[in-house]
């Protein structure tokens, strides 16, 4: 196993884990607060983390397969969002915690997975107007950080 890639992956349960252990301390009127500028509830917001995880891994497999990312811009992920937040408007603590949990742990047995060479490849990526970016920051940017940037919105939210 890559020790980059370990180490990657471990990080990203240690996000995911930070941000389940602060949910799961919420009362009920924190968890449906509404994180400002993002427009979702604090609930909705943690769930979403979860779910991105599986779509984060699978773009992670195109760019280490040698090929770039193309279709996925600003806009798909506005409405991937939107999309999610309508249907998981009513999500409890305890859906949203175990999805967190168990996707985290996924994406991180899947960057685990990743060899070195897979990591250091570049290709376009859509998402970034096509700029060359290497598998590992894509991980970093995304999978990784995903956690943490919403944990420091829902913080700031509650002055938690």
């Amino acid at each position: 196993m890559s020790k980059r890639a370990a180490l990657l992956a471990e990080r990203i349960e240690r996000g995911a884990d930070a941000l389940a252990t602060f949910a799961e301390g919420l009362t009920d009127a924190e968890w449906h607060a509404v994180v400002p500028v993002d427009g979702r509830k604090v609930g909705v917001t943690v769930h979403h983390v979860g779910f991105m995880y599986p779509i984060e891994v699978d773009l992670t497999r195109v760019l280490a397969s040698g090929k770039p990312i193309e279709g996925v811009t600003w806009a798909v992920v506005a409405k991937i969002n939107a999309d999610h937040a309508h249907a998981n408007a009513a999500v409890t603590k305890a859906e949203a915690l175990a999805h967190v949990r168990e996707n985290s742990r996924v994406a991180a047995a899947a960057v685990r997975a990743l060899t070195d060479e897979e990591l250091d490849r570049a290709e376009k990526v859509s998402l970034y107007f096509d700029a060359p970016l290497t598998t590992q920051f894509f991980i970093e940017d995304h999978a990784l950080r995903h956690a943490w940037h919403h944990l420091g919105k829902i913080r700031a939210a509650l002055k938690k």
